[in-house]
């Protein structure tokens, strides 16, 4: 991926789930889709789910999808807050932009992702822990399309 493509897709992320923008119509019964356009850019990101999800996020350039990352997750402890993911999500740093930053703390919930590769070929975990519980998971991986 080009480096202005990574800051599209990270201002795609900022606009959509992580920054709490509106959902577009579902693609398929139960989805939750959220879309981002900038000019021949588009940013789509849908799944299906709550507590345990999976689901898609793409890029298309012209039309053509370009690039994707697949993840699927669960809650696994209480108390859980969708916000504070939104708020490491908010923070996807450029050198790796899939999901949030290697750590984020506010209080005593702790964010932490780790990734293999990069945004032709990746894999990568991200969790959530309460004080020394986990409480959260989710697997992703991805790379460019040809």
């Amino acid at each position: 991926m080009t480096r202005e493509m990574i800051q599209f897709l990270i201002r795609a992320k900022k606009a959509t789930y992580a920054g709490k923008g509106a959902e577009t119509a579902s693609c398929r019964p139960g989805s939750h889709d959220l879309e981002y356009r900038e000019g021949d850019l588009m940013y789509y990101d849908t799944y299906l789910g709550g507590e345990r999800f999976v689901g898609e996020e793409a890029v298309w350039e012209n039309g053509k999808p370009v690039w994707s990352m697949n993840y699927a997750g669960q809650v696994t402890g209480t108390p859980f807050s969708g916000d504070f993911l939104k708020e490491a999500l908010l923070r996807v740093p450029e050198e790796k932009p899939f999901r949030g930053p290697e750590e984020y703390t506010d209080g005593t919930y702790v964010y932490r992702c780790t990734v293999e590769g990069d945004t032709e070929w990746f894999q990568g975990r991200e969790t959530i822990c309460l004080g020394e519980g986990q409480i959260y998971e989710c697997f992703f991986h991805g790379s460019s399309i040809r």
